[in-house]
């Protein structure tokens, strides 16, 4: 009987810590993606660890902002855009919410192209189909998207994606110590010179985007209040925040290291996203290949289908009125959302430039968004007795100077790009 309580016990402290760390886990979920494998194989390919900086201060700045979205959404009761829109009027809350609509689409164009094209190359390696093309392949995953959308039945389908997700962050880690120790040499022969030119500046900024993501941050609000977090629980906050941000760092370093052994040394150039494939390389050995597609299929369709559900869900944390994904407007703007997918494959393009591309879009709405982050938090009538201190202070107007740094690093890298 004892042994019967014990092990309900067991359980029920199980599902608690799960439920505590969701928001923690729908980040790493979110950013660990396509757009985070893809930033990082190619910076490691181009310029091995010399860029693992702009990694590591986008992970410890948004940590920061993590923290405190989350206090703000606990102690004011209410959301992140419905608190912009309520204290900084429509105009520049509009503003925002359409900017982080063009990154949304976007990331789905340059995701969707992404996992279509490996798709069809392992497809091609692999087997003796011959019927099938990218189209063909970007059709049956935006189908299968939107039907699990409208049937509801979306919940085991994310579980399996993000085990695969997990077995490429796995095999990324182990190739990322194979390829320090096989070496022979110490983690420092990995950093060559500061890069200047080729790209830099835009994949430094899509770094950076992928992992201060400005939609995922709106959503951080969302899931906070979603989980009914009180004052009591901002020490829990604090330790998901963490715990997220670590893992995210670690698990994208893994990827750059990995990618830096297997390309950069080799000088394997990145253009296309079969390319990517090679990254973890020799030391998988023949099943690197499937390896690497199933971690990008379920990178891809795991973070498509947030992206999915994140305008409506911004649309309804605007407004401040129920999430209801049932109402026709936001089925519309799903099935929409989704159709964006197709325009890689139909119309062509590069779809891992695209899709870093689109993440250097997320540092030209950050210093606006860090910057009435910093004013509501410091405003008395909201935060009350929480208003934060000197130490939470000088971290984010810190953060806001990184971010506008961001912003000119995106500018002139989109401006090279061009």
């Amino acid at each position: 009987m004892s042994t019967k309580k014990e092990n309900a016990s067991l359980s029920e402290k199980l599902k608690k810590i799960l439920k505590n760390f969701g928001p923690a886990f729908f980040i790493i979920g979110y950013v660990v993606g396509t757009g985070s494998v893809t930033s990082m194989v190619v910076s490691g390919a181009k310029f091995g660890l010399s860029l693992s900086w702009a990694l590591f201060l986008s992970c410890f700045f948004t940590y920061f902002l993590i923290i405190s979205i989350s206090k703000l959404t606990i102690v004011s009761g209410n959301t992140l855009m419905y608190n912009f829109k309520k204290n900084f009027g429509k105009p520049l809350t509009i503003f925002i919410i359409t900017a982080l609509l063009v990154s949304i689409v976007s990331s789905v164009i340059g995701v969707m192209g992404v996992v279509a094209e490996v798709t069809m190359e392992w497809i091609s390696v692999k087997t003796s189909i011959s019927f099938l093309n990218v189209p063909i392949i970007a059709i049956f995953f935006i189908v299968l998207l939107i039907s699990l959308f409208w049937t509801g039945k979306h919940a085991n389908f994310i579980k399996a994606m993000s085990i695969m997700v997990a077995f490429m962050a796995l095999a990324f880690i182990i190739t990322s110590v194979m390829v320090v120790s096989e070496s022979g040499t110490s983690i420092t022969g990995f950093f060559p010179k500061l890069p200047i030119g080729d790209n830099t500046g835009i994949i430094i900024a899509g770094m950076v985007g992928t992992t201060m993501a400005g939609v995922c941050l709106a959503s951080r609000s969302i899931l906070v209040q979603e989980q009914n977090w009180g004052i009591d629980d901002l020490k829990t906050e604090n330790n998901d925040a963490m715990s997220s941000m670590a893992m995210t760092f670690f698990i994208s370093l893994a990827i750059m290291i990995s990618a830096t052994g297997t390309l950069y040394f080799q000088g394997v150039p990145v253009e296309d996203a079969t390319d990517m494939m090679h990254a973890l390389g020799p030391w998988a050995g023949d099943f690197a290949l499937t390896l690497f597609t199933l971690g990008i299929i379920g990178a891809g369709l795991s973070s498509i289908f947030p992206n999915l559900l994140l305008f409506p869900w911004i649309i309804s944390d605007y407004t401040g009125t129920e999430r209801d994904m049932k109402k026709p407007l936001y089925k519309t703007i799903v099935v929409l959302v989704a159709l964006s997918g197709l325009v890689v494959p139909f119309l062509g393009g590069k779809p891992v430039w695209i899709l870093i591309a689109s993440q250097a879009l997320s540092p030209f709405i950050m210093p606006l968004i860090t910057l009435f982050l910093i004013l509501l938090l410091n405003k008395k009538e909201i935060m009350k007795q929480f208003k934060i201190g000197v130490g939470l202070n000088i971290a984010l107007w810190a953060t806001f100077i990184f971010n506008c740094y961001m912003l000119y690093v995106a500018i002139n890298g989109f401006l090279e790009f061009i």
